[in-house]
C-alpha cells in the first residue's frame, strides 16, 4: 500500500486584536505573507458557521517552511474563553525552536 506524504500547511488561530498578535510574531521573526478579509458563502463553508466575516493575516517562518494564520472576527463576535488546562482538549501551543 502506497503512503501519500502530507505536509502540515498551516497552524490558524483565532485572536482578539490583529495588529496586536502580527506584531507579537513578527518581533518573534515570522513575516506577513499575505492579508485579506474573507467572508461569504465559501468562507461560511470553511469554518462552518454562517455569517463569518473575518480578517486573516498569513505568517511565515524564516525558514521558509511554516506558516501561521491569524485570525480576527468581524463578526460574529469573538468569544473570550479562559485559558486552557493542560487536560482541556484543544490546541495548547504553538512551538518554535
Amino acid at each position: 500500500m502506497a503512503h501519500m506524504t502530507i505536509k502540515l500547511e498551516n497552524i490558524g488561530i483565532a485572536v482578539r486584536d490583529l495588529e496586536e498578535a502580527i506584531s507579537f510574531f513578527t518581533d518573534l521573526g515570522l513575516t506577513v505573507i499575505g492579508r485579506d478579509e474573507v467572508s461569504g458563502e465559501w468562507a461560511d463553508q470553511a469554518v462552518g458557521l454562517d455569517g463569518n466575516h473575518a480578517r486573516i493575516a498569513m505568517l511565515q517562518t524564516p525558514d521558509g517552511h511554516g506558516t501561521l494564520e491569524l485570525f480576527e472576527y468581524i463578526h460574529p463576535s469573538a468569544i473570550e474563553t479562559e485559558p486552557t488546562r493542560p487536560n482541556d482538549i484543544g490546541m495548547h501551543r504553538v512551538a518554535f525552536s
